[in-house]
């Protein structure tokens, strides 16, 4: 399908022999992948979670009220996918465990550990915000490791959390389920954190997709100090930005 250009998303997780190849996507339940999310299809648009490129070390996480795509290279998700309406908005006001941890489902060499975060000058990001969280469990669940990414401190908790009040906001609004998918993004120079070589991301996107509407957009944001809520891109502009078929066989208006 598409070439995944040089700038593109996880592009440090391929040899640079392939970066200009075309590799097909395939979709996140395929055999290059540990897992499937067979146990939370519910979390994607018609049950289909979106098509990527068949990078070493994914793996399917599910858990209560998100899904998520690890990859073990980066110790980051790949994406994080959720469903959102009006009723689950509103159950949304559980009180926040803070208790963050590493989820014992990744082996240990792919995954973070509380450490990598310590004095790295960098937030533990949540994709799938603990304030989308419906149940205490689902709350608890929020604050796994493989739910976050070395986020700007200042990004995280001011035009990031601008981004998803509003996205919560326009679930309340909605006429139906509202899927999202959140994931980071790998340009420019690689930098880490802790010894086990936690990826930063340059950049942060969140696609909002409305089941009833077929609209579909995304916020687009640098991962530092400096960011600012901008003008969402189109669905197509994040495929081509990402190399990602976020939303497989789906006519997005």
């Amino acid at each position: 399908m598409r070439a995944i250009a040089a700038a593109a998303l996880l592009a440090a997780a391929l040899p640079s022999s392939l970066l200009q190849a075309k590799t097909p996507l395939l979709p996140a339940t395929a055999a290059a992948i540990s897992g499937d999310f067979a146990e939370c299809p519910s979390f994607f648009a018609n049950g289909t979670p979106p098509a990527v490129q068949p990078l070493p070390r994914l793996r399917a996480l599910c858990y209560d009220a998100f899904a998520v795509l690890h990859n073990g290279s980066t110790k980051t998700p790949m994406f994080v996918a959720q469903r959102l309406n009006r009723a689950l908005v509103e159950d949304a006001d559980e009180k926040r465990s803070n208790r963050f941890y590493a989820d014992a489902r990744l082996p240990r060499a792919e995954r973070a550990e509380l450490e990598d975060y310590k004095r790295s000058g960098y937030s533990r990001g949540h994709m799938a915000p603990a304030g989308d969280m419906p149940t205490p469990q689902a709350m608890a669940q929020s604050f796994s490791l493989a739910n976050m990414v070395p986020q700007s401190i200042e990004q995280n908790g001011g035009p990031w959390a601008r981004i998803e009040q509003d996205t919560r906001r326009y679930a309340r609004r909605a006429q139906g389920d509202v899927f999202i998918i959140t994931g980071p993004v790998y340009q420019g120079e690689e930098h880490s954190v802790g010894a086990n070589h936690v990826r930063v991301p340059s950049h942060l996107f969140k696609l909002v997709y409305d089941a009833q509407t077929h609209r579909a957009w995304a916020h687009w944001q640098a991962n530092a100090d400096h960011a600012t809520v901008t003008r969402p891109i189109s669905y197509q502009e994040l495929v081509r930005r990402t190399g990602i078929e976020f939303l497989p066989g789906i006519q997005v208006r």
